[in-house]
């Protein structure tokens, strides 16, 4: 139960801070500004949470990572189906604290709808968005394999490259969809927004779902074929 809790904690955290920023400072394209700090911070979260709750949990914090994990074999599937309940309970509640700051004190949302996921940068379309996050979310979960894999030592910077990683696609996702990469930071914001009356964010939810889920899938099945069997030992 406390690997549950400690996840739950995590997603409300990323969803708070991650989406409460794109909030306040907006994701302009021109100016960019509003970009940078958004993906600062989402990663930033993932490190701050990494080294608070990763040895509790793991600091998933997310349905995706946690579909990587297990089909590396790094978890059951019962852990597994109690990780995403967390998760997406923890992305509710951090959506509802985000909606008791923006609505109830009357702060001016920047992006107009919690900071969901939307397919604007793509111009709507839902195939190119698919594409984006499979693609984002592939990499990501490749470099959570690479940087936990037991067979490899990084020490204690492995909470730090995965904040930077996160990091790094949003740089690019931000403009394109928002960058997603996990279905539990999309669905309680774009829930949030449909209930306060924009619509928008929910009606393209399936695509920060499954694209995520797919892209993790991958990389875990590429991953086990890159790294290969452990050697037996004489």
């Amino acid at each position: 139960m406390r690997k549950y809790v400690a996840e739950f904690i995590g997603t409300l955290v990323l969803v708070t801070m991650g989406c409460g920023t794109a909030m306040l400072v907006g994701c302009d394209a021109e100016l960019g500004g509003g970009y940078i700090l958004t993906a600062l911070a989402f990663g930033l979260s993932i490190v701050a949470m990494a080294y608070s709750i990763g040895n509790i949990s793991g600091c998933h914090i997310n349905p995706a990572v946690s579909l990587g994990v297990l089909i590396s074999g790094g978890m059951d599937k019962k852990d597994f189906c109690g990780y995403v309940i967390a998760q997406i309970l923890g992305g509710f509640a951090g959506a509802g604290i985000l909606a008791a700051i923006f609505k109830s004190g009357g702060v001016t949302d920047m992006t107009g709808g919690f900071g969901a996921n939307g397919l604007a940068g793509v111009n709507g379309s839902f195939g190119a968005g698919l594409l984006v996050e499979i693609i984002l979310t592939f990499i990501f979960v490749m470099a959570i394999l690479g940087v936990t894999d037991s067979k490899f030592k990084h020490g204690s910077f492995g909470g730090l490259i995965i904040g930077l990683t996160l990091t790094f696609v949003h740089i690019l996702g931000i403009g394109l969809t928002g960058t997603s990469v996990n279905p539990a930071r999309s669905i309680g914001p774009a829930v949030a927004a449909a209930v306060s009356g924009n619509a928008d964010p929910a009606h393209a939810l399936w695509v920060f779902i499954v694209g995520p889920l797919v892209g993790a899938a991958i990389a875990a099945v590429v991953y086990k074929g890159l790294r290969g069997k452990d050697e037996e030992t004489a």
